[in-house]
């Protein structure tokens, strides 16, 4: 096997472990659902007091799905790994899967008096994670160093000025989430809306 075609497995293999950790995280939401009308009161009522719940199911559900599609159309351009790349991959996959978490927690918490707290949590992790994303991705176009040959610096630029989104946008929601909570979950919302129509737009090119 010549080193290309090793270095094309690898990089399969790395991806493959990686879409595991992602549906691993997606089959995690599933376990915070429940049969609302068990607590004694009627299904009706029940579903619209289960209403957070629904909230951090859907929105960890679209956000674990946004990354995975971003981290997807990210090793169409990286075609080579190392140790390095592996272990900041490992690292930003413990924050997908702290995403769940976190959503829940801000869904539990959005009512009471202590939301602000569970939002700057909820920007915070975010914002980790945006540091280590667009960390991979530097790496990764650094020299080129892991690029695929038939990559343009055009694209990488292109890549490069999407990510930078992401640090600026959490970092904001970072810093409102002590005064509003809602208001800093809404940047995040958007800015997961931005990262779903890059990833819709790069798959289809």
């Amino acid at each position: 096997m010549d080193r290309e075609a090793l270095e094309e497995k690898e990089t399969a293999r790395m991806e493959a472990f990686s879409d595991g950790v992602f549906a691993f995280a997606i089959t995690l939401l599933a376990l915070n659902l429940r049969d609302p009308a068990t607590s004694g009161v009627s299904l009706s009522q029940g579903l619209i007091d289960e209403w957070p719940a629904f909230f951090a199911f859907v929105t960890s559900f679209v956000s674990v799905l946004i990354m995975w599609m971003n981290h997807h159309n990210m090793f169409n351009y990286i075609r080579k790994i190392d140790r390095r790349l592996m272990l900041m991959n490992g690292v930003l996959l413990l924050f997908v899967v702290l995403t769940v978490f976190n959503t829940s927690l801000v869904a539990g918490h959005i009512q009471q008096a202590d939301a602000n707290v569970a939002a700057t949590l909820y920007a915070g992790t975010f914002f980790l994670l945006a540091i280590v994303w667009n960390g991979l991705w530097w790496y990764s176009t650094a020299r080129r160093r892991l690029l695929g040959r038939d990559v343009t610096d055009q694209q990488a630029k292109t890549i490069t000025r999407q990510y930078r989104v992401a640090p600026l946008a959490y970092g904001a929601a970072f810093v409102i989430a002590p005064f509003s909570g809602i208001a800093s979950v809404a940047v995040i919302l958007a800015v997961a809306g931005f990262f779903a129509i890059t990833a819709t737009l790069a798959h289809e090119t």
